[in-house]
């Protein structure tokens, strides 16, 4: 059997980075990957200005009790005049400094009658000055290929007089079910049918991710049905997950579909709960992931290890989010042969530490529980883990984006 970590690192490994690009406009490259490190133009400030409301000096001018005079009013925008010995210049946030000054005073701090200034409090030379290029420096490294680009990266951007970007293409995802018990919401069930979660699932989770769900579709248990369904997805698709009809009973046909139509499928045991049975396959050039058809495995999985193949698929710098670390806040003391992932909550608490409540049940029938669960707690295989032990945390607001 497969272990966690090797599964995982098979399944990354079957990703490949995109090569090509697309230029778009900045107002539209919102959870976009960028495709080129961008480097600043210009500086950011353009040039030294005020932090505040209040008044330019020269630091040497100032003493206590000495009123300076305002020699000059400047609003943002506006140029002033160099600043004279012995004065002082009105200033409002964002107005450029004067030549001479060096020293912004705040208005709180001062007291102005008859076009002169009294400065109350001692100043610091430098004080609420923003200097040429403090934040971006013309020629310097701003955002690296590869990032997300979020509002933030938006506005960097815009300072700088960016339009447009290189991104990558948002990478097109199939999804296939199979299964003659499944029947679509909204349908009246037979005896005997489920409905289908599995497919809605997915496909939110591909768009939690910003990949496009390019196509979903349904095959029942017939090897035809089938090949026609993974012939499709395949040619049209950059990766296709199928659920379900990857082990070796008689309506198991996703494997022999895929071997007849020239891939070879590895099917995986993988040390792990929930999310034993994996596959991995690919038809000409797109990889095949075969998942689980239980929902609460199928969601581990994807989260654990397609999600990662998805983000490289992307051109995102990083495949895996960080893991981050808890203590299991339960009298339960797990224990099994296999590396478990539970369905947790997780709450930061005064002291610091991030404390993980696990779900009253962790069948992998229990669907409710994906709701509930705010990630997973990983539980180390043979080993005996009870309340207040400290496990790897996959935070699903890491994982699942």
């Amino acid at each position: 059997m497969l272990d966690f970590d090797t599964a995982q690192d098979r399944l990354i490994q079957a990703a490949v980075r995109p090569t090509r690009t697309e230029r778009i406009p900045v107002h539209a490259a919102l959870g976009r990957i960028l495709a080129d490190t961008v480097q600043a133009t210009i500086d950011i400030p353009p040039a030294d200005n005020s932090a505040m409301d209040g008044y330019a000096i020269r630091f040497a001018d100032y003493a206590e009790g000495v009123s300076l005079p305002i020699q000059q009013r400047c609003y943002a925008g506006d140029i002033p005049d160099p600043l004279e010995a012995g004065k002082a210049i009105r200033l409002f946030t964002g107005s450029l400094m004067p030549t001479g000054a060096d020293t912004v005073v705040i208005q709180e701090n001062c007291t102005e009658s008859d076009d002169q200034v009294q400065i109350h409090t001692p100043p610091t030379q430098g004080l609420n000055v923003r200097y040429r290029g403090e934040d971006m420096s013309q020629g310097k490294t701003v955002i690296l290929k590869g990032k997300t680009i979020n509002s933030g990266h938006i506005a960097m951007l815009a300072s700088q007089g960016i339009t447009e970007v290189d991104v990558y293409p948002i990478p097109k995802i199939g999804i296939l079910t199979t299964g003659d018990e499944l029947t679509e919401p909204g349908q009246p069930l037979k005896e005997g049918q489920i409905y289908n979660s599995n497919a809605p699932m997915l496909a939110a989770m591909v768009q939690q991710l910003n990949a496009s769900v390019h196509l979903v579709l349904h095959a029942k248990d017939t090897l035809p049905t089938i090949q026609a369904a993974l012939t499709q997805l395949s040619q049209e698709c950059d990766l296709v997950l199928t659920v379900g009809g990857v082990s070796v009973g008689d309506k198991d046909l996703v494997k022999p579909a895929i071997e007849q139509l020239g891939g070879e499928m590895n099917l995986w045991k993988v040390r792990m709960k929930p999310g034993k049975p994996v596959a991995l396959a690919h038809i000409g050039q797109t990889p095949i992931v075969g998942l689980p058809g239980n929902p609460v495995s199928s969601f581990a999985v994807f989260t654990l290890m397609v999600s990662p193949m998805i983000r490289i698929l992307q051109g995102r710098r990083h495949a895996m989010p960080r893991v981050l670390y808890g203590k299991l806040d339960s009298d339960t003391v797990f224990h099994g042969w296999r590396e478990e992932f539970i369905r947790v909550q997780a709450r930061p608490d005064a002291d610091g530490f991030l404390y993980l409540t696990p779900h009253a049940q962790q069948g992998s029938a229990i669907i409710s529980s994906l709701g509930w669960s705010t990630g997973l707690a990983r539980i180390p295989a043979e080993q005996h883990v009870g309340l207040g032990a400290t496990v790897a945390y996959y935070d699903l607001k890491h994982w699942g984006y």
